[in-house]
């Protein structure tokens, strides 16, 4: 059940495609907030008698919370899977040290799901900041603040499901593990798949997610490896990469391009000086089996004969200042302007400038600095010069020094510039911080739309560092720049479930770190860990250590984890289609399926990816292994250079497990199978009907594995989804 109330005059985010109709509006015809009332707002009661529920009070939206209630969401966040006990505030912002004590990073996720007394999810649709106060300062309390009032707010509650009677059809046979055959309708399914039971936690996450729309699917290749660095500078050092990780044996679908490959840092443009072929380097990259992906940034230089720049100042596509004039910034290339994605008409124009990139054979991007980031605004560059200069003879004491010491540390990302530039959003002039949430999202919508034109048949990859949910739908992300800190593979494991429920399926993070210099083995414990996400990229930054796997020494190791990758494929792609397709979690908590175990409700360094394997990756250094919980009895699989070396049946309970750095141990649950291909040096290479069945299971069990063309953007589950049964 979906209850929806509206608070204020909300502005439009396009976050929910088909709204329900609204239970309580709590503002007047003139949009005036009501004064002096208390209501809890999934009754409609007093708050007098309210407690625990929800309640309005003009100002905030606050409940109680029992010692026990754990609260999920946010998605993209520092801290745990249980957002309990800090405040969070739903603010894009460019934070890569990602340190305990941030409020805010790269993306906007106002949702909650508190599971407890009573388990119910909340909402709250706004461009706005949002500041979640979850326990903070006052432990049993939740109190959610909305900077200016004016939401829309969505509970949701779990449904009471009934059991289906559907069945794909009356005849056709699947593959049994023993060579037998099974008839199609000897199953009730539910969506073209095997029927499971949801705990009230997924029905919600299950609901939630049908409100906000279908995630963002990208083409099977997507699933490989990626090796990225900022930056390849030239054709000859992309190929060098490509030709040692296959001298290597090292599996590899993509390369990714950072600022360098452009001219002067200009977005749609190839510097053909150090690119001179780009189209035939393209090409001969997909003869290997390798795409490029290019990277694509939100601010647009200021030069004169730069088509992007001259075709927006033309149509008045770029964000103004009070005056009406272009806002001016500094971003890679010094001088720009931020296209105003908001305008429908400057979105539309921005997203077909791909095309020049598509033309050359390009099938996939990642957009970067579209919180979007501000290196300094061209007001506050000329005010801090002014203060600097005065600085200039002064015998500096320790108040004037600091002072002086941090004066160039407030030039970016200043709040008073985003309160200085201005969108134009169907009609009407806005400020810009009233609606910074949204920019990133609509910037890569901007993209997928245009694919849908330009591309209409075709899967194109897309990812993005901003993101608002709504964005799900058009594109993945990836975490930011994160650090080469072991603190930081732990977080990237904690984020994925939690972005998952946001509808963002399409996610990791920069495998080994992006700044700071990786060591061997935080490489591999990470890699171990990234193998079991869907977006798979090792990136790091260009004054780091290099952070290709031959950089390393002996490859062998390497190739043995990721090389598990690639014959997990059949499995993860599955799972991620199946999640996708019916509106459910790839990866997630322990607490969902076991709602009623006090310790795995509370455990957070493990997780379930898709219905048969539970993982729980090493991610401290120097560790030989790691204590184990298993809530009910599993098989323990161990890979050792990706083939499996030990099977042993564990009984429920705390066990440690050893594990060296060059295994990798999974848990296969009770009565579910783990279909396993042959692997290979690229995606292409995997074979999906010579599988191996791992399973911990009795004759009857069964898997639905699901297969596509990988390329298609018209996916069907009934019809992708093959029977494998015991």
């Amino acid at each position: 059940m979906i209850k929806r109330f509206v608070f204020g005059n909300p502005m439009e985010t396009e976050a929910v495609p088909e709204k329900p109709q609204a239970v309580q509006i709590y503002a007047d015809k003139a949009g005036k907030e009501k004064k002096g009332v208390k209501e809890d707002v999934r009754t409609g009661k007093k708050s007098e008698t309210a407690l625990p529920h929800l309640v309005w009070d003009d100002e905030a939206l606050s409940l109680r919370m029992d010692d026990e209630d754990i609260v999920y969401g946010l998605g993209e966040n520092v801290r745990g899977i249980n957002k309990r006990g800090w405040i969070y505030v739903s603010d894009c912002s460019d934070e890569p040290d990602h340190h305990e004590d941030m409020h805010s990073l790269y993306g906007a996720h106002n949702f909650l799901l508190i599971d407890g007394t009573e388990t119910f999810g909340l909402f709250i649709d706004t461009p706005s900041k949002v500041t979640f106060d979850v326990g903070y300062t006052k432990y049993d309390e939740l109190r959610i603040t909305v900077e200016d009032n004016a939401f829309e707010l969505y509970v949701i509650e779990a449904p009471r499901l009934e059991r289906s009677e559907k069945t794909i059809g009356t005849t056709g046979t699947v593959t049994v593990a023993d060579g037998e055959k099974c008839a199609m309708n000897e199953w009730d399914t539910q969506d073209g798949f095997a029927e499971q039971e949801l705990s009230a936690p997924e029905q919600i996450v299950h609901e939630f997610r049908r409100l906000i729309g279908r995630s963002y699917i990208p083409p099977k290749w997507a699933f490989g490896y990626g090796q990225s660095r900022w930056s390849y500078m030239t054709e000859q050092e992309v190929r060098e990469v490509a030709r040692r990780y296959r001298e290597h044996h090292l599996p590899l679908d993509m390369i990714y391009l950072d600022i360098d490959y452009m001219e002067r840092y200009k977005d749609f443009t190839v510097d053909r000086e150090a690119f001179p072929d780009f189209e035939e380097l393209v090409e001969e990259m997909k003869e290997q089996g390798i795409r490029l992906v290019p990277i694509i940034d939100a601010g647009v230089k200021i030069e004169k004969g730069y088509d992007v720049y001259e075709e927006g100042i033309a149509n008045g596509y770029f964000c103004k200042d009070e005056d009406g004039k272009e806002f001016i910034v500094g971003v890679w290339p010094g001088r720009c302007h931020f296209p105003d994605m908001l305008n429908d008409e400057a979105r539309r124009w921005f997203g077909r400038k791909y095309k020049v990139l598509l033309d050359m054979g390009v099938e996939g991007f990642w957009n970067d600095m579209n919180e979007p980031v501000i290196f300094y605004s061209e007001k506050r560059l000329e005010e801090l010069f002014d203060k600097l200069g005065a600085y200039k003879g002064r015998n500096m004491g320790v108040d004037d020094f600091f002072e002086f010491q941090h004066m160039p540390a407030v030039l970016s990302n200043c709040a008073e510039d985003y309160r200085s530039f201005y969108h134009n959003c169907r009609g009407q002039k806005v400020r810009h911080d009233k609606v910074h949430n949204l920019f990133g999202y609509y910037m890569t919508r901007s993209a997928a739309e245009a694919f849908e034109e330009l591309e209409p048949d075709k899967r194109i990859l897309l990812f993005s560092r901003a993101s608002y949910i709504g964005m799900h739908r058009y594109g993945g992300i990836w975490t930011g720049d994160n650090k080469s800190w072991w603190s930081h593979l732990l977080m990237n494991m904690k984020m994925l479930p939690s972005l998952n429920m946001c509808g963002f399926l399409y996610v990791g993070a920069d495998i080994g770190g992006f700044d700071r210099d990786c060591t061997r083995d935080l490489l591999l414990r990470w890699l171990a860990l990234g193998i079991f996400l869907p977006l798979l990229r090792n990136h790091s930054a260009k004054w780091t250590r290099r952070q290709e796997l031959y950089e390393f020494g002996d490859t062998e190791d390497f190739r043995g984890i990721l090389a598990l990758r690639y014959r997990l494929l059949p499995y993860l792609y599955s799972e991620f289609m199946k999640a996708a397709l019916t509106d459910g979690m790839y990866a997630r908590p322990l607490g969902f399926a076991w709602r009623e175990d006090p310790i795995a409700r509370r455990v957070e360094d493990q997780m379930l990816i898709g219905e048969s394997i539970m993982i729980a990756p090493v991610y401290e250094q120097n560790a030989a292994g790691r204590v184990v919980y298993l809530p009910e009895e599993m098989k323990l699989v161990r890979f050792k250079d990706a083939q499996i070396s030990e099977e042993t049946v564990l009984p429920a309970g705390h066990h440690y497990v050893e594990i060296p750095l060059d295994e990798v141990v999974l848990f296969v649950r009770k009565g579910h199978i783990l279909p396993l291909a042959q692997g290979g040096e690229k995606v292409a290479d995997v074979d999906w009907d010579e599988l191996e069945l791992v399973h911990f299971a009795g004759r009857g069990a069964r898997y639905d594995l699901y297969d596509d063309d990988g390329v298609s953007r018209d996916v069907d589950l009934d019809e992708g989804i093959q029977w494998i049964c015991l």
